[in-house]
């Protein structure tokens, strides 16, 4: 199983949205196995788009996404990395197909709703920026057997 992490960006906040992507995810099957309304600092906002730094864009991003509280969500599930990026839609809200979260909920090509990471590697990386030890928890959904078909030995 792969864990990412998703941010619920200060629009989506503002937008009362929270619930309704939430959903999204768990509709879909993945499990939310941390989750936190928190206010990202001037650092951490930093250290998480430092890949950004020298893009003209980067000192806008920041105060975005330091502007308002946001919500941080560690998300479970097999290629949870892909699916949940599938489910996001294109960067842009302007340029997203209806039925994805950006499709559904966002025109804007500055403000996009939300953030998930691209691979596993900036998955391991921002899940350690974001949440404490303890806090992404391993628990067990009774409801997985009508999620993943394990009759073959292996989840699919």
């Amino acid at each position: 199983m792969e864990t990412t992490l998703i941010i619920l960006k200060p629009d989506a906040v503002q937008r009362g949205l929270i619930g309704r992507i939430v959903s999204r995810f768990e509709d879909k099957g993945l499990q939310v196995v941390g989750m936190k309304l928190t206010q990202i600092s001037q650092q951490l906002a930093a250290t998480h788009y430092e890949a950004h730094k020298e893009r003209p864009f980067y000192p806008g991003l920041v105060k975005f996404m330091t502007s308002s509280p946001v919500v941080v969500m560690a998300i479970r599930g097999n290629g949870a990395i892909t699916i949940a990026r599938n489910m996001m839609g294109a960067t842009f809200g302007s340029k997203a197909n209806p039925g994805t979260i950006r499709g559904d909920f966002g025109v804007s090509n500055s403000f996009n709703l939300i953030h998930g990471s691209d691979s596993p590697e900036a998955a391991e990386r921002e899940l350690k920026l974001f949440f404490a030890p303890g806090e992404v928890l391993n628990w067990p959904r009774h409801g997985d057997q009508w999620i993943y078909d394990v009759s073959g030995g292996k989840i699919e």
